[in-house]
């Protein structure tokens, strides 16, 4: 089904949104994957704020001329599968986690903050912890001082009770 100019016009206004509010943007290649794997891989996406298509290569050029992610452009061949997310982290987890389970699905190659990824690059991004666990280690880190300064002063106070 062939889509006519406007129609065409459209979908490059609608990508090209999506990727100006976007730090990431993964590609993969779909090719032999059920339907029904496709729609999880969709699911999955939405509830992580993951803009997911397959989209015209010709198309996403089009949609990602003038942006940080025009670099992508001549890894653009091929049955592609879009992922862009304004999180820096969550296209390529995404995608990387569906990879994991489905051997068909293949990461071909990525951008984050304009610079352009290989697979070993998208994977690296993937594996990054969420912003809520880096959170969390720095207060870890931040409280392992304060609590271990606590546990010497309560030994030394019982040290001295005990021998008073």
């Amino acid at each position: 089904m062939s889509l006519n100019l406007q129609e065409k016009q459209a979908v490059v206004a609608e990508v090209s949104a999506q990727v100006a509010q976007a730090q990431t943007v993964v590609l993969a290649e779909y090719r032999g994957i059920a339907v029904a794997d496709i729609t999880k891989l969709r699911a999955n996406a939405r509830q992580s704020g993951v803009y997911l298509r397959v989209l015209k290569n010709t198309l996403a050029r089009r949609a990602v001329q003038g942006t940080p992610f025009e670099g992508l452009a001549d890894q653009m061949v091929g049955p592609l599968l879009y992922g862009i997310s304004a999180d820096a982290v969550a296209a390529a987890k995404v995608v990387h986690e569906f990879a994991g389970t489905n051997s068909k699905l293949v990461i071909k190659a990525g951008a984050y903050n304009g610079k352009v990824m290989d697979v070993a690059g998208v994977t690296a991004l993937a594996t990054v912890p969420s912003k809520e666990v880096l959170l969390a280690q720095l207060l870890g880190l931040l409280q392992s001082p304060v609590s271990g300064l606590a546990r010497v002063i309560a030994a030394v106070a019982e040290q001295k009770t005990a021998t008073a």
